[in-house]
C-alpha cells in the first residue's frame, strides 16, 4: 500500500514522455521517485501516446535513420517553421543532444521500424516507433517500475506549495478522493499545457476557439502551469501559439490523436465555407507545413475548411481514420458537403486552367505551380479532372499550447528573484522556450526527451 506521508526524493508531475524520461534518469541516479500521473491508467501518457516519431540529429546512417541529418540543417529546419521565433541556445542543445537520446531510448525498451510511407518524407530525419507512441509509453512505464519507481494514476496536482526560491510539498487528488500531500526533495513539472481548457483557450483566441477540436489527451488543462505562473514562475510564450494541425471534422472534440490529422493538403486545393482558396497548399513538403495548417483553417468562417481531391492524388497520402466523401463530379461533391457547387465549380475550373506542365514528384519539391491565380499553388499543382472525386472537412485539431514555463539550459525553473532551487520542468509545459511558432514534426518528443533526462539528472544531483 502506498504510504503518501513518506518523503519521496523526486515527485514527478506528469506521466507522459518528459516525464518518465525524468523519472527513470533519476531512478538509475539511486533517488526514490515518485510519478503523479493525472489520467487513470488506460489513457496514461498524455500527448506522448499519440505520437508517431521522434526527430533525431545523426552524422550517419544510424538505425532505423537514413542519410545524415546533422545540427545546422536541423536549426535551419527549425528556424523556416517558427520564422526564427525560438531561443537559439537551447534550440541548438535540444538538437545536439538528440543524437544521443536514440541509442537512450533503445536501451530502455523503445523499439524503432522503418519510416511511413505516404507525405511524411522522414525517413532521414525521424526515427519512427515500433507500435506508435503507446508502445514507447509502455516500455518507459515498464522500466520506471522496475527501477522502483510509485507510480499513481488519476493524481491531479492541485496547488504546487512554494515558500521562497523553493518548493516544500504538493496538494494533490487522488481518483476524485480528499488531498494528500506529497512530500518530496525535488519536483519536476513535465504536465503539459492548457490546451483542453477550452475557457482558457477562449480567453486567449476569442469565442471561436470553442470549436476547435483538441486532438490530445483532455487531462491536459494547465492547472500546474497556471498555479506557478500566479505564483511569479517566469513564462515564455504567446497563449495564442500552439500545436495545430488540420484535422478531420468529424473527429471527437477530445483525444482523437494522430490517427485524425489528415496528410492530403499538398495533393488537393483547401476551400472555407464559401468555396474560395486561402493559402498555398504546396509551399513546402508537408512535415514543414502540417502545423500552420490549424492555425489557417481556425482563421476562417465558422473554423472549417474543405480539401478536394480527384482520383489521380487519393493515393499519395496516409490513409485517413475517417472514409472521404465521394462523387462523380465537382458540383455533386460540394453538394455532399454543403457547399455552394456553383461557387467550388468556379474555383475549381479556374485552378484547374491555370496548372503549367511540368514533372510531378509527390515526395519533393517539384516546382509544378500554377500561374495566375491570386493564391498560387507553387507545388504539386495538378488538375482536379479524373473522377471520382473526394472531399473531406477539415478543423482546427490543437495538440498542446505553447505558453509555458521559462527554463534554463540545465531544464531549471527560474523567477525574477533566481532560479527555484529545487524545481525543473520539462516537456510541454517548457517547449514554448524553443517553439514560439509553428512546429517541426517529431520535435515535441525531441524536446520531451532532451530535457526529461536533464531534469531527472539535475533533481538527482541535487538530492544526492
Amino acid at each position: 500500500m502506498t504510504r503518501y506521508s513518506d518523503l519521496y526524493d523526486i515527485a514527478v508531475v506528469g506521466g507522459g514522455n518528459a516525464a518518465l524520461c525524468a523519472a527513470i534518469t533519476a531512478a538509475e541516479a539511486g533517488a526514490r521517485v515518485i510519478i503523479l500521473e493525472g489520467a487513470p491508467l488506460p489513457y496514461r501518457g498524455g500527448n506522448s501516446r499519440h505520437t508517431r516519431n521522434f526527430r533525431c540529429m545523426h552524422r550517419g546512417p544510424m538505425s532505423p535513420l537514413t542519410g545524415a541529418y546533422e545540427e545546422d540543417e536541423y536549426f535551419h529546419d527549425l528556424m523556416l517553421v517558427t520564422k526564427g521565433k525560438t531561443d537559439e541556445h537551447l534550440a541548438r542543445m535540444t538538437i545536439r543532444t538528440s543524437e544521443e537520446c536514440l541509442p537512450w531510448m533503445q536501451d530502455h525498451g523503445v523499439r524503432f521500424q522503418p519510416s511511413l510511407s505516404g507525405t511524411l518524407s522522414l525517413s532521414r530525419t525521424n526515427a519512427f516507433f515500433l507500435g506508435g507512441g503507446k508502445a514507447l509509453v509502455n516500455a518507459y512505464y515498464n522500466t520506471a517500475a522496475d527501477l522502483g519507481v510509485t507510480i499513481v494514476y488519476e493524481a491531479q496536482v492541485r496547488h504546487v506549495h512554494r515558500e521562497g526560491q523553493a518548493i516544500t510539498h504538493l496538494d494533490v487528488e487522488i481518483a476524485e478522493a480528499l488531498p494528500v500531500t506529497i512530500r518530496a526533495r525535488a519536483f519536476v513539472l513535465a504536465s503539459g499545457g492548457f490546451q483542453a481548457d477550452l475557457d482558457w483557450l477562449a480567453r486567449a483566441w476569442g469565442p471561436s476557439a470553442r470549436n476547435f477540436l483538441i486532438r490530445g489527451t483532455p487531462y491536459n488543462r494547465g492547472v500546474v502551469l497556471k498555479d506557478m505562473l500566479d505564483q511569479g514562475a517566469d513564462s515564455v510564450g504567446d497563449p495564442t501559439q500552439c500545436h495545430a494541425v488540420a484535422i478531420d471534422g468529424r473527429a471527437p472534440k477530445y483525444d482523437g490523436g494522430i490517427v485524425t490529422r489528415l496528410d492530403c493538403v499538398p495533393f488537393s486545393i483547401v476551400v472555407n465555407r464559401d468555396g474560395q482558396r486561402f493559402y498555398d497548399e504546396g509551399e513546402d513538403t508537408w512535415p514543414k507545413r502540417y502545423a500552420i495548417w490549424g492555425r489557417l483553417v481556425a482563421a476562417q468562417p465558422d473554423q472549417v475548411g474543405y480539401a478536394l481531391i480527384d482520383a489521380k492524388s487519393i493515393d499519395l497520402f496516409m490513409p485517413s481514420v475517417f472514409p472521404p466523401i465521394v462523387a462523380d463530379t465537382i458540383p455533386e461533391l460540394a453538394a455532399k458537403m454543403g457547399l455552394d457547387p456553383a461557387a467550388v465549380q468556379t474555383t475549381v475550373s479556374a485552378f484547374n486552367a491555370a496548372c503549367r506542365p511540368g514533372t510531378f514528384h509527390p515526395t519533393e519539391l517539384d516546382g509544378m505551380a500554377t500561374e495566375g491565380l491570386d493564391i498560387q499553388k507553387t507545388n504539386w499543382a495538378r488538375p482536379l479532372d479524373k473522377p471520382p472525386y473526394y472531399g473531406y472537412q477539415l478543423r482546427p485539431g490543437v495538440t498542446f499550447t505553447y505558453l509555458g514555463l521559462k527554463v534554463s539550459d540545465s531544464a531549471q525553473v527560474h523567477t525574477p528573484d533566481g532560479p527555484i532551487t529545487n524545481l525543473w520542468a520539462a516537456g510541454e509545459i517548457m517547449a514554448g522556450s524553443i517553439l514560439g511558432q509553428g512546429y517541426l514534426a517529431g520535435f515535441g518528443m525531441t524536446i520531451g526527451t532532451v530535457f526529461g533526462r536533464i531534469a531527472g539528472k539535475e533533481a538527482a544531483a541535487h538530492v544526492a
